[in-house]
Formats: C-alpha cells, sequence, structure tokens
C-alpha cells in the first residue's frame, strides 16, 4: 500500500491511529517478541501461544505493510524467513513498557 494511500484511510485521531496498527492482542504480543531480536516463524508461533498459523501469517503481513517489521526471505530448501522489528517498529518500545508496568501495578493491586 502506498504510503498516500495509508496516509488517507487512517483516521484524524492519533490514539485511534495507534489502535488501528497495534490494537490487536496478537500484534502487541509479536511487538513484545520481536523487541529482544529478530525470530523466525516457529519462534514467535511458540512464543505467543494459542494463535494459529493462518492468523500469526495475516498479523505479520498486515505489520509489514505498515513499515512495523521487517520480512527477510533466504533462499533455501525448506525456506527460512525472519522477522525483525524496523525502526518505526521499535519507536513503540515505549509504549509496551508503560503497558507492561501498569499490567504489573494492577496485578499487585490485586492482591
Amino acid at each position: 500500500m502506498s504510503e498516500q494511500k495509508l496516509l488517507k484511510e487512517l483516521p484524524a485521531c492519533p490514539v485511534e491511529t495507534t489502535l488501528i496498527l497495534i490494537g490487536d492482542k496478537w500484534k502487541v504480543l509479536i511487538l513484545r517478541d520481536l523487541l529482544s531480536g529478530t525470530k523466525r516463524f516457529g519462534e514467535l508461533k511458540k512464543s505467543i501461544g494459542n494463535v494459529s498459523q493462518k492468523v500469526l501469517t495475516a498479523q505479520l503481513r498486515s505489520m509489514e505493510e505498515s513499515g512495523l517489521i521487517n520480512r527477510k526471505v533466504y533462499a533455501q530448501v525448506p525456506p527460512k524467513v525472519e522477522y525483525s522489528l524496523t525502526e518505526l517498529g521499535k519507536s513503540l518500545k515505549p509504549i509496551l513498557d508503560a503497558m507492561q508496568n501498569w499490567g504489573e501495578c494492577y496485578k499487585a493491586s490485586l492482591n
């Protein structure tokens, strides 16, 4: 998708824009896992847990199209594909850190 087309489709509200890009449960978990470095599809699927292969593939494609992740395919048999965060994807780290801190505080408040 071209940058111009993407810009025209995004809402005026920045919070809504962020939610469109990372609001899905699986996307946040993918980001969490890729913050530590490059991962292969199988590693992501195992780490994330209950996500189906079809859904994980769709989420990864969407995030690649949005410019949040890089997909690198190696020409070998069987195919090897690695995923990593782009600089734009890495810029989401403070948001994920804040989510982690809030989740920890919430759990602590229940005790």
